[in-house]
């Protein structure tokens, strides 16, 4: 008989999967990246975040749990609510402006995130709804 083979799982490995409760949860941004869309006729820029808190009730139940969602080229309307969620004054959003989605990077904000039935599985979305963080 064979050696079994070891299997070790990082933290990320062991919450990436779990179902979070729908509310705003306080996210700060970890890296944005893009790549090609499936039909490589657009580019999605991905987000990659870390849920720090439930930034209503304090909860910290899914506190180090990553969070991923994206917009895309073709449609880039929803990236107007991140942008103001991080600071950018509406003001700013005009087609003359251009915005390094990098000034993201080590920022935080509030994003609701809702659960989603995909391919019979249920799953976190992020459904482009954003506000800044609260200071009180």
């Amino acid at each position: 008989m064979a050696d079994a083979t070891i299997w070790q799982f990082s933290k990320k490995d062991l919450v990436s999967g779990k179902t979070y409760d729908p509310a705003w949860y306080r996210v700060r941004v970890e890296s944005v990246s893009e790549e090609p869309s499936k039909d490589g006729q657009s580019t999605n820029f991905w987000v990659d975040g870390t849920v720090l808190f439930n930034a209503d009730t304090g909860d910290r139940k899914f506190e180090d749990h990553p969070i991923r969602w994206n917009f895309n080229s073709k449609w880039m309307a929803p990236a107007t609510g991140f942008l103001i969620a991080l600071g950018t004054p509406e003001s700013e959003l005009t087609p003359e402006n251009r915005f390094n989605p990098q000034a993201a990077v080590g920022k935080e904000l509030d994003v609701y995130i809702e659960n989603n039935l995909y391919e019979g599985r249920l799953n976190n979305k992020v459904n482009h709804k954003y506000r800044p963080v609260r200071t009180t």
